[in-house]
């Protein structure tokens, strides 16, 4: 096993162990809305570039366009590979969410569009739509990706799925975050590009935000 892989699953496990901490000891009140306060944008941009950084210092000595796949991707599946996979999620999201709620558990989107914050909401939707994507697929389907992909692609889809779905330290959200994050990199292996994840993740992302305006 390589010393960048070690590097990568300690990170992961560390970052994944931080977030379950995080969430089993929350003392937020139950109604409290996390994309209505600037404060979350201002964390998410931290905590976002603090990844990125470290990310980049275990690349340190080889091609980033090789590890993270910042090439273009083939024609292919550009456009079906995506669409079969949102579809694909969200059949799978119509069959969890009666069981096992996982949006609620996540607790982002509020339960009803409140126009005085819709500010901070926007600060939020940034975060999510743009830099979550951009920074996670780098992470997962970028260098996770590239370095397990030497033990095989299913094990390089299957172990960037989980760990994807146990970097958000959820317990319900957890089976559709691992189908989705396996999904990407499925996505990564046909396309051989990290863009057409980015796009997708935040595609997907984008939907549950707006889903607020429909309440």
């Amino acid at each position: 096993m390589s010393g960048r892989l070690v590097a990568w699953l300690v990170f992961v496990g560390l970052f994944s162990a931080v977030n379950y901490a995080s969430n089993f000891a929350s003392s937020e009140p139950k109604n409290y809305q996390p994309l209505y306060h600037y404060g979350t944008a201002v964390g998410g941009v931290v905590s976002y570039a603090i990844m990125l950084g470290i990310v980049l210092a275990i690349a340190i000595g080889t091609s980033w366009r090789e590890m993270f796949a910042l090439r273009r991707p083939r024609t292919k599946w550009t456009v079906g590979g995506p669409i079969l996979l949102l579809v694909g999620i969200g059949v799978l999201t119509a069959l969890l969410d009666p069981v096992l709620h996982p949006g609620k558990e996540q607790g982002l989107v509020p339960p009803h569009w409140e126009p005085a914050h819709a500010g901070a909401y926007a600060a939020n939707a940034v975060l999510v739509v743009i830099v979550a994507p951009v920074v996670e697929e780098l992470v997962f389907r970028g260098m996770g990706y590239s370095l397990l992909i030497p033990y095989g692609s299913l094990l390089a889809i299957l172990g960037v799925g989980i760990a994807f779905g146990l970097a958000h330290g959820l317990v319900d959200a957890l089976p559709l975050l691992a189908a989705l994050g396996a999904g990407l990199a499925w996505l990564r292996a046909k396309t051989t590009s990290v863009y057409p994840g980015m796009a997708t993740h935040a595609i997907f992302n984008a939907v549950a935000i707006l889903t607020v305006l429909f309440r």
